[in-house]
């Protein structure tokens, strides 16, 4: 998935996964994922994705700072 944010784009191809956390199983309505990612430059972002009853209902990504996306993976140690 690519999204421009402020005239900078942002890619999942093209950007390396730090971490991907999965929440619920596959097909659950609730279910979802998020996966933060770094760019070659390395600003972060987080890519979401769910089913239609989760929190995520639409898949999007979300530009982080780096004290974001640690205090992110700090949160899922």
């Amino acid at each position: 998935m690519k999204k421009i944010i402020c005239k900078k784009e942002y890619d999942t191809a093209a950007s390396e996964v730090v971490e991907k956390r999965t929440f619920g199983s596959f097909g659950d309505a609730d279910g979802y994922e998020e996966t933060l990612y770094k760019t070659a430059d390395g600003s972060y972002f987080l890519y979401t994705n769910g089913g239609e009853e989760s929190k995520y209902p639409k898949e999007d990504i979300k530009r982080m700072s780096k004290k974001t996306a640690e205090a992110w993976i700090a949160l899922g140690n």
